[in-house]
């Protein structure tokens, strides 16, 4: 899932009242076909919750496109540029890049198109986890997902309250308790049930999409007007090999691509998830990759990729070229209009992860409760209460920057996850199967354990606190799940 955050971490990347519980599937509670099992370890385990009332099924492609589009565009592709410039200062290459990564995204949504479709369970890759590689590994990705897409969430909107302080005579101060309202009111909102989450969606990534349409239009019109410092005397490319420049933009590229797979955390609310699913991912990173080329197209229409090189935003650096001191104000503007759609998608997905992972037993049963609007509300509360104490103290960015290594792993399960359900059950229902496999899921899994291997040496910190959490993670699972938990049905939760 990609998590979009500020200027400086976008690599980081960046898915009414309460309603009552309501009878139980009967797979899961063989003890209503036979009394015997009443009082057996399944039937009383502890963590094995009651039927909640279910997620809708109202949502349709649309949805499908803006969550993707709002879900993965965020700020990086505004600094992003800066850094592959420096990279690569061959335009043809800088351009080339994108394209690259797109397709690299590409072939990542056709594997989880496979399993989204195969498992149609909102909460995300959580579901794909837990089948194909049991409890813990389910545990384990859940819980992880949710925490960092709730820190993701802090991320994002403290972004969108400097902003607004930049743009308003605000105190610094102000950035914050921003930040907290933004977060209450996407809340409230999403409290009202899942139409007005999908309306809400649709609104705020078409108006991402303009905005960044409009910035895109002024670097082509006034191109002529930019007035340019002079070219560095080196560059970044002078001491590094091309093919590391290369694989460290592609990095940085594909991390700016992150978030397409944010349709899977909706899949049992999809009208059609067979059909929506990989048409939502398809179709919305074709429209992601076209707005990154034109943006970075436009950019160099405007400065040279020498002026861009090291940047630590790009958008700033061209905008302040066109428009001298209106710059920053109008690339502030930008960052306001469209960040709200990334705040409003992680919102929806992390009140997902934490719902399904405490529908199947491996979470909080409080939080499977349902109104009558579709909306996870004890989950959704619980992840923006989450979101306003890591604003509160400042810690989002140390979760994010620990996330960052199992956000590469958990992608490289869910790809590993399509080969071991294809040889484990070759005789499952897959509406849709990925095209090209095995060559194109493998190479998109070798890809991701070569990332996988670059943030480990690239942020040796954190990886050791983050291999020392999945040390102690194990523990807390035998502690917190002393027997097991009822497996889910074969079918999506209706």
């Amino acid at each position: 899932m990609q998590r979009r955050l500020g200027w400086g971490q976008d690599r980081i990347s960046w898915k009414r009242g309460f309603g009552g519980m309501v009878s139980v599937e009967r797979e899961r509670h063989p003890s209503r076909r036979n009394p015997s099992l009443a009082n057996s370890p399944m039937r009383r385990h502890p963590f094995a919750v009651s039927r909640p009332q279910s997620l809708l099924k109202i949502l349709g492609l649309s949805f499908g496109l803006a969550v993707t589009v709002g879900n993965t565009i965020g700020a990086g592709i505004l600094r992003t540029p800066g850094d592959i410039a420096a990279l690569l200062p061959s335009p043809l290459l800088f351009v080339g890049i994108w394209v690259v990564g797109g397709l690299y995204a590409l072939l990542g949504a056709n594997a989880l198109s496979e399993l989204g479709t195969m498992l149609p369970r909102s909460g995300g890759q959580f579901i794909f986890a837990r089948r194909a590689f049991g409890d813990y590994a389910g545990f384990f990705v859940g819980w992880n997902d949710w925490i960092s897409t709730c820190a993701s969430i802090a991320a994002i909107s403290l972004v969108i309250g400097e902003s607004a302080v930049h743009v308003m005579p605000l105190s610094s101060g102000a950035a914050a308790p921003i930040a907290m309202s933004v977060v209450v009111i996407f809340t409230i909102l999403l409290l009202r049930g899942a139409k007005s989450g999908n309306i809400a969606q649709q609104i705020t990534s078409l108006a991402k999409a303009l905005a960044l349409l409009a910035l895109i239009a002024a670097c082509f019109v006034f191109a002529g007007r930019a007035q340019v410092a002079p070219a560095p005397a080196a560059s970044t490319v002078a001491t590094t090999s091309m093919f590391v420049a290369f694989m460290l933009a592609a990095q940085a590229v594909i991390y700016t691509y992150d978030g397409w797979d944010g349709p899977i955390y909706f899949s049992e609310e999809l009208d059609d998830p067979s059909r929506q699913i990989p048409r939502s991912m398809f179709y919305g990173l074709l429209t992601v990759a076209v707005i990154y080329l034109l943006t970075n197209i436009a950019f160099l229409t405007a400065v040279p990729t020498s002026a861009l090189a090291g940047s630590q935003l790009a958008a700033g650096t061209v905008a302040q070229a066109l428009f001298g001191g209106h710059g920053e104000l109008l690339v502030r503007l930008v960052v306001i209009i469209s960040l709200p759609s990334a705040v409003n998608a992680n919102l929806l997905m992390s009140s997902r992860v934490l719902y399904s992972v405490s529908r199947d037993g491996l979470g909080i049963p409080m939080a499977t409760r349902v109104n009558t609007g579709g909306t996870p509300t004890v989950a959704l509360v619980s992840s923006a209460l989450v979101a306003i104490a890591f604003l509160a103290t400042g810690t989002f960015q140390t979760i994010i920057a620990i996330a960052a290594f199992f956000f590469v792993a958990d992608y490289a399960l869910s790809f590993v996850a399509v080969f071991v359900l294809r040889h484990r059950e070759p005789d499952a229902s897959r509406p849709y199967r990925a095209i090209g496999h095995p060559w194109t899921t493998g190479f998109v899994l070798l890809g991701s354990l070569a990332f996988l291997a670059s943030a480990i040496v690239g942020d040796q910190r954190n990886s050791i606190y983050a291999v020392g959490i999945v040390v102690i993670s194990y523990p807390v699972f035998r502690l917190t799940r002393p027997r097991p938990v009822p497996a889910p049905s074969d079918g999506p939760y209706l």
